[in-house]
């Protein structure tokens, strides 16, 4: 009884956390590089890089970076998207 106490509310918090926590499959020299605080900037949702591959999903900033030799110089880019 006194486990099942500990491990019912510990597996609660640990489900949570899978649940919660989003995967990140972009490329960390894009980060570096343009100083963004996350994938949501360039795309509408992140997803398997498989899918990722055949419908990135791409936001209208996203578009922009791609078309300009990903480099967000060209593109309005939000204020508060950067870090």
């Amino acid at each position: 009884m006194r486990m099942l106490k500990l491990a019912i509310p510990a597996g609660i918090v640990a489900a949570g956390f899978l649940i919660c926590t989003t995967a990140s499959y972009g490329k960390m020299e894009y980060f570096k590089k343009e100083n963004l605080k996350s994938c949501t900037t360039c795309h509408v949702k992140t997803g398997a890089p498989d899918a990722m591959k055949k419908d990135p999903n791409l936001t209208e900033i996203g578009k922009c970076y791609a078309a300009n030799d990903h480099s967000l110089t060209k593109c309005n880019v939000p204020a508060d998207a950067k870090k």
